[in-house]
């Protein structure tokens, strides 16, 4: 079943998508199974018609997306030859003509749909499809964002309990750190992002040796960010890469780290990060 989070990720996207598109009617849902998606967001309907309607893949439009994974279009939903016609009391109830449905596909897989609409019909032009497009590539993107970062969160906290359960289990706990610090930026839900920060937290501190704490080291979010991607090996302008930032930016946040660490070097940096429980 689709997570509330997940919901708001189609709230902001269609939010954004009936801004770039000017489509008076947009909505969507997740997939609840592999074949069902349950129309849970709108914005811009007049009625409820729509609101919990259950699609099945090859059943209407947007099943028609689903099913074929890709986006499909009718002039006049009502009078189209080319769909079933499940959904006409609903869609005539919202007094929709001209509609586009475009499916979320993550890895491959459908994961929802999302429609635009007009009360009129009308052929949608290349403008409209492509803001439902980039719409439902930031369903996917954040989506694909949410998997990789419960996986991650799942082998964190697995390391967190048992650090040494594998040989060379000290460098899988300091790569799932790295890897998460590293997607704390790209998470919009806080209390996701909190629980980010908190397995990241708790993989850091199992490494032992905390220096006391009134010699405790505090290093802004970055600062941790690129300490750690040097742990990993990564040159300024690898770090940069992976995590989204100029090398300049990277080189800053990297001498303003040594400074607070009292670092000459990149290594003695990473060493005095992981005295502080700032890295694993």
């Amino acid at each position: 079943m689709p997570e509330p989070v997940d919901a708001v990720e189609m709230q902001a996207a269609l939010l954004r998508l009936r801004r770039t598109s000017g489509l008076p009617v947009v909505f969507g849902g997740l997939l609840s199974d592999a074949r069902h998606a349950r129309i849970a967001e709108l914005n811009g309907a007049q009625t409820s018609a729509l609101r919990g309607l259950v699609i099945s893949a090859g059943s209407g439009l947007g099943g028609k997306a689903i099913a074929l994974s890709r986006p499909c279009a009718v002039t006049d939903y009502a009078s189209s030859r080319h769909i079933s016609h499940e959904y006409d009391a609903a869609v005539a109830a919202e007094g929709l003509r001209s509609v586009v449905a475009v499916p979320v596909v993550v890895r491959r897989a459908v994961r929802g749909v999302l429609y635009g609409a007009l009360r009129t019909p009308a052929t949608l032009g290349d403008r409209t499809f492509d803001a439902m497009v980039a719409a439902a590539r930031d369903v996917e993107q954040s989506l694909a964002v949410r998997d990789e970062v419960r996986q991650l969160l799942a082998a964190g906290r697995a390391q967190v309990t048992d650090p040494d359960a594998a040989p060379g289990a000290w460098e899988d706990v300091r790569e799932a750190h790295r890897e998460l610090r590293a997607l704390v930026p790209r998470v919009v839900d806080p209390a996701l992002r909190d629980e980010l920060l908190e397995v990241c937290g708790r993989l850091a501190s199992a490494g032992g040796a905390k220096v006391p704490a009134a010699r405790e080291v505090r290093l802004a979010p970055r600062e941790v960010d690129v300490v750690a991607c040097v742990a990993a090996g990564a040159t300024n302008a690898a770090a940069a890469q992976r995590l989204g930032l100029r090398p300049e930016t990277v080189k800053g946040y990297l001498r303003s780290a040594m400074r607070k660490l009292g670092a000459h070097t990149r290594l003695e940096a990473v060493v005095a990060a992981r005295r502080a429980g700032l890295l694993p």
